[in-house]
């Protein structure tokens, strides 16, 4: 199935558009999607939106003076390496290998004290290390008015092909 026109640019407001397919998780709405632009549906005319947004807060764990030290370091060092070596490239003469390990060293340590003050500053505030994530309730696949019909029709065959 060919389904002809030209594409348009989504329109800003979601509710200009039709529902075709309402599914609990976001991988299941991309799979969905995936399904039409396999069908030659013009993709360019579908929206995923989720509704009732909530923030998930995962919890890594306690951010203890050894963590922050290593995490300032490891960025301190980064940061020292990339000086060091356009030290070295810039400077007449310099040996850059020994300005890049030596960049390297110094903003490992810096990085590390750096961080150290910055959690003793904080005083147990700020002391958990976590992820988070903002998660919808319900993806819905949207598209144009013009071509929900054919969009529902393939969203039908896609469902038998998934039982």
């Amino acid at each position: 199935m060919r389904l002809t026109g030209t594409p348009s640019t989504p329109p800003a407001d979601p509710a200009l558009r039709t529902p075709v397919g309402s599914y609990p998780t976001y991988e299941q709405a991309r799979e969905a999607v995936r399904f039409l632009a396999d069908n030659d549906f013009p993709v360019q005319r579908v929206s995923i939106v989720g509704s009732d947004l909530k923030t998930v807060e995962t919890i890594m764990g306690r951010l203890t003076h050894a963590r922050a030290a290593g995490a300032g370091a490891a960025t301190g060092a980064w940061f020292g390496l990339l000086a060091g070596l356009l030290l070295g490239l810039l400077t007449p003469g310099a040996a850059t290998p020994a300005m890049a390990v030596g960049g390297l060293l110094y903003g490992a340590a810096f990085g590390a004290i750096f961080a150290l003050v910055t959690r003793l500053a904080a005083r147990g505030r700020g002391d958990l290390v976590s992820h988070s994530t903002i998660v919808a309730d319900r993806y819905e696949v949207l598209t144009d008015h013009a071509v929900a019909e054919d969009a529902r029709n393939l969203l039908i065959k896609h469902e038998w092909r998934t039982a």
